[in-house]
């Protein structure tokens, strides 16, 4: 099959190896998949993984070991569990010690003709929602666990900073919650892509000290700097970006303002599912382009480029 691997450099291979059926697993043949900031940050380093890129998909279940997932149109959750331990025992199988994860840790991924996944990872896709929408779940996910870890009120004041894929899905995530909501970037496209009613935009953070809650997803290392200046005492300061590169930083705000930081990763597909149809977020405006299989390569360097948002992938 075709895939992308990276091994050093982004590669096409044209004659790849397919994935091979296990017990309680299946291969779901590509329809769409997209492209993440976290695998331009594995491109740079971040991880060391070697092997298929990606991890954001909707596709059809061809083989599987269960009948009724023959033929379904899914989309997957990125963590495949050991299922035994004590962590997957508490019902933390994000956090599984022994975890692989889909294009990131030890699992190839989906930027390929076909991909492998647990079958409890799978989530059917309602006949409602179409592909562009769908390969969109993974990330809209991420967006609602924040709804997830930290309480958000009608009227709290919330600020995400960065206008990229992932900061304007949480922008219009928390807006669901009735919060006044302020989506900071530095791209006028951008910003003008994620307006939406509950969803302010600015170029700046200047005069927005004191928000209760701040969403950094900028993916630059300097982003909980600009967090920690604009989180107001006792607020909390969300971490979204996953970055290669070291930054050394004061924290001495965290502890002074006694401010807590969360760890915002994966999140629920049900919830990213149902939020794609029933608050009608408009993802296909945040499509920059859409490439073939075969020139996925050049679909990674456009991701990379300066005002990109979603780039998507059809094999």
């Amino acid at each position: 099959m075709r895939a992308l691997t990276y091994d050093g450099e982004p590669r096409l291979s044209p004659t790849h190896p397919e994935p091979t059926l296990r017990p309680g697993w299946a291969i779901i043949a590509v329809r769409l998949a997209g492209i993440c900031r976290t695998d331009l940050e594995i491109v740079r380093g971040y991880m060391g993984f070697r092997g298929i890129l990606g991890h954001e998909f909707v596709g059809d279940v061809v083989e599987c070991g269960e009948a009724a997932w023959l033929g379904r149109r899914v989309v997957g959750e990125i963590n495949a569990a050991c299922g035994v331990c004590r962590v997957c025992g508490a019902g933390l199988p994000r956090h599984c010690p022994h975890r692989t994860v889909l294009g990131i840790q030890g699992l190839d991924g989906c930027l390929a003709d076909r991909c492998a996944l647990p079958i409890a990872n799978l989530h059917r896709v309602p006949d409602c929602l179409g592909d562009t929408q769908a390969v969109f779940t993974e990330p809209l996910a991420a967006a609602y666990q924040i709804l997830d870890q930290v309480a958000i009120s009608p009227g709290d004041r919330c600020v995400v900073l960065g206008d990229g894929k992932l900061g304007i899905l949480c922008a219009w995530v928390l807006c669901t919650t009735g919060a006044e909501v302020m989506l900071v970037g530095h791209h006028d496209s951008k910003l003008e892509r994620a307006q939406r009613s509950g969803v302010s935009v600015a170029k700046h953070a200047q005069g927005l000290a004191g928000a209760d809650v701040v969403v950094e997803a900028t993916g630059s290392p300097k982003g909980l700097a600009d967090a920690m200046a604009i989180c107001r005492p006792r607020g909390t300061i969300v971490l979204k970006s996953t970055i290669a590169a070291d930054a050394g930083m004061n924290l001495a705000p965290i502890v002074v303002n006694e401010v807590t930081v969360v760890g915002s990763r994966c999140g629920p597909f049900d919830k990213a599912l149902h939020g794609l149809s029933a608050h009608s977020f408009d993802v296909e405006r945040l499509v920059s382009a859409t490439y073939g299989l075969d020139q996925a390569v050049e679909a990674i360097e456009a991701a990379g480029r300066r005002g990109a948002l979603k780039v998507l992938i059809q094999p």
